[in-house]
């Protein structure tokens, strides 16, 4: 029965897949392209503010009473190594692990103010947009309820004005595009399976990206 029970789902499964729109398969499907096939460079070391946790807290509750709710936007960037998915992230001082992004300006789109950020960290400067890149769909929201640091991939019911909204946006490249970082932040490509649930040492929210892929199926490029 259980076999049977399977292969019923299978089958289910797949008439579900040819009765959905094209163009909803095709989002689902990410081209990925070998790391060799993008250049990297680097740049001047750019600007970051080191702080203790209470002067980020600060810093927070000043932003939060003159803007409202900080929008953070950050980019979940894939090429392919040894037929695997791997994501691009920034590493400072060789142990704080960051996705390509930053703050939103008041009043600005997310669309926009990703591609400003990616810009900032990845081109000559923030005005010099990083040719090729496709933002696609928002796979994932963080919420900061409060001041603190804890930040939770839902909104609590019982808080009404949320301090902080991060965003995760899946972005796809072209193939044969250049990098150009900072010189005091590395660019990786990490291992999804490296990631997995490794919230030690990448933190709450890159240790899910495997998981808010999981929808997605990938096509290995070859060059």
């Amino acid at each position: 029965m259980g076999e049977e029970a399977r292969a019923l789902d299978m089958e289910e499964t797949r008439e579900e897949n040819t009765r959905r729109p094209n163009h909803v398969v095709h989002d689902l499907m990410v081209d990925l392209y070998p790391l060799s096939s993008y250049y990297f460079s680097s740049r001047d070391a750019l600007r970051v503010k080191d702080e203790i946790i209470s002067d980020r807290v600060i810093r927070l509750k000043s932003n939060y009473a003159a803007h409202g709710l900080r929008t953070c936007v950050e980019a979940v960037l894939l090429v392919e190594l040894f037929k695997h998915p791997h994501v691009l992230l920034l590493q400072y001082r060789n142990s704080i692990f960051k996705l390509p992004g930053g703050r939103l300006r008041p009043r600005e789109s997310d669309i926009e103010g990703l591609k400003r950020k990616l810009a900032s960290k990845l081109s000559v400067n923030e005005n010099a947009v990083v040719p090729g890149l496709e933002v696609g769909e928002c796979i994932g929201m963080w919420w900061r309820p409060n001041f603190e640091t804890l930040m939770f991939p839902f909104l609590p019911p019982n808080v009404k004005h949320p301090k902080e909204c991060t965003k995760l946006f899946l972005v796809r490249l072209l193939v044969h595009q250049q990098f150009v970082v900072p010189k005091n932040f590395k660019l990786l490509a990490v291992p999804l399976c490296q990631l997995h649930e490794n919230e030690k040492t990448y933190g709450p929210i890159i240790s899910q990206i495997p998981k808010l892929l999981s929808k997605f199926s990938f096509n290995m490029m070859e060059i």
